[in-house]
């Protein structure tokens, strides 16, 4: 039986595997991340771990996972340590990072987290928990002040389960002390992240009391970030990979391209890790860049999930090798989304369209576009509607992106093309299952009843005659013909 990974087998590591070079044992933690998951570690755990190897210790990391014990179950044993499989057409390259000294789960005990993020050390929290875990209403960004975690969490204080729960009790506890307040550092993939985490935090703590709220607004900075790695679920297959390159078992470690980018906007309460000696770029501005990414990489993913999984392809890969997606793809990116996009001085636009769309044929990731699907409801808003009211507004033509958001109603019904159940992964998988069984296969009656849908679609769009008309057309072409035909069609 092979031996696991931990801190006593990293001597033993083949030479050409990077692992640690400092003491883990000096290194202080001075940030805790809320939602340990696979895209934490592969992205700002590995840029903390260049920081950490360049001799600043002070950025260590207490990874806090706010549902499932999965990930401290399988780290905990390994001390901590994980694999980072760097995957391309040219070979992998594997790295042991360290940077994750401590993990926990919140629901066993929120007090121990709390009492991490409101000790002296700690001078970032930061966040990657989904759009979903902001319980923000998606179509507004405002705090879902009905949310069942946050009416948990305003009764219960001090046993939060909300990452603004989390957040605005641990600030409390900083302010009673007088400590200084940590930096919320948002990497989540939503337009401005920062000022989507500043608008549910300030509200809540406000919903707590009005000095509190106060100075959350006055003191507690929010940087917006931009955020782009592509980070599949690791598989068993993935493990085995690993296991073999190390010759010791991984239970969870992350496979990853070798792209990476991290724009920060810098402002921060009591200092940052030099976070540039692993990639990352600070900036005053990280809007136009958020922006660029948020609807080209992610409208265009969620486009080719959605279209792709309905056609049969299981991954992003295949998808890509199917000549008419790739080519509806590149026709939406370059004349759909840029035209919506503010200029980059020194940036070449096209260069990064023509860098994506390699990214996605990278055969060596299995990226599921049922994974990517995930979440619809919550994603839809920030990939797709953002850019087609920018379209409406200028007056111009938006099939592709139409084709993209019809994907996602045929995708949400819960029904693929062959009858089959789709296993739809949505905080409103019921209602969106419910609006289909009661429109059935008429797209002007799908349409009408998804467009009911506030909390995702607004006031807007439901209103104009040519958005419902496009995503009627589009949907009536799935219907008819299948995803296949329909993206040949639009290409």
């Amino acid at each position: 039986m092979t031996q696991r990974l931990s801190s006593a087998a990293l001597p033993a590591l083949p030479a050409d595997v990077a692992r640690p070079p400092y003491d883990r044992d000096a290194v202080r933690i001075g940030i805790v991340h809320l939602g340990l998951g696979a895209f934490h570690r592969a992205h700002q755990a590995v840029a903390t771990e260049a920081v950490l190897a360049g001799g600043d210790h002070a950025w260590g990391i207490a990874g806090v996972s706010l549902r499932s014990p999965d990930t401290r179950d399988a780290l905990e044993p390994q001390d901590g340590l994980y694999t980072v499989a760097v995957r391309s057409g040219e070979g992998d390259r594997f790295q042991v990072v360290g940077a994750i000294l401590r993990q926990l789960v919140a629901p066993e005990d929120p007090e121990a987290v709390l009492a991490l993020m409101a000790a002296p050390t700690t001078r970032i929290v930061s966040l990657t928990v989904t759009e979903k875990g902001y319980c923000h209403l998606p179509a507004t960004g405002e705090l879902d002040r009905d949310h069942p975690d946050i009416v948990h969490d305003l009764a219960n204080p001090h046993a939060p389960r909300s990452a603004p729960g989390f957040l605005v009790e641990a600030l409390h506890r900083r302010r009673e002390r007088g400590l200084p307040p940590f930096t919320v550092l948002s990497c989540d993939n939503l337009p401005a992240n920062g000022e989507t985490a500043r608008r549910v935090v300030s509200a809540f703590a406000e919903l707590r009391g009005a000095a509190l709220g106060g100075f959350v607004a006055r003191e507690v900075p929010f940087p917006s970030t931009m955020v782009d790695r592509i980070v599949p679920a690791t598989t068993d297959a993935d493990r085995a990979l690993v296991a073999g390159a190390l010759g010791r078992e991984d239970a969870w470690p992350v496979m990853t391209e070798p792209f990476s980018q991290w724009v920060i906007e810098d402002r921060f309460a009591d200092g940052r890790p030099d976070w540039t000696v692993g990639g990352a770029r600070f900036v005053a501005d990280v809007e136009p860049f958020e922006l660029m990414k948020l609807r080209l990489l992610n409208g265009s993913h969620s486009t080719l999930a959605y279209l792709g999984y309905l056609a049969g392809h299981e991954t992003v890969s295949q998808a890509m090798a199917d000549e008419p997606f790739a080519a509806l793809l590149a026709g939406m990116m370059s004349q759909e989304i840029a035209p919506t996009l503010p200029p980059l001085f020194g940036f070449d636009l096209a260069a990064y369209r023509a860098e994506l769309l390699e990214r996605f044929r990278n055969p060596a990731l299995r990226h599921r576009t049922w994974q990517i699907a995930m979440d619809g409801s919550q994603k839809v808003p920030q990939r797709l509607l953002g850019t087609i009211r920018d379209r409406l507004r200028a007056g111009e033509p938006f099939e592709r992106l139409a084709l993209g958001l019809a994907g996602w109603i045929r995708y949400a019904g819960g029904r693929d093309e062959r009858g089959g159940t789709i296993d739809v992964r949505d905080p409103m998988a019921a209602r969106l299952r419910a609006l289909t069984d009661g429109a059935g296969e008429d797209p002007a009656r799908l349409v009408d009843a998804f467009l009911t849908v506030q909390d995702v679609f607004g006031d807007d769009l439901p209103a104009d005659p040519r958005f419902r008309r496009a995503v009627t057309e589009a949907l009536g072409r799935l219907l008819a013909v299948g995803s296949a035909a329909a993206v040949a069609e639009r290409a």
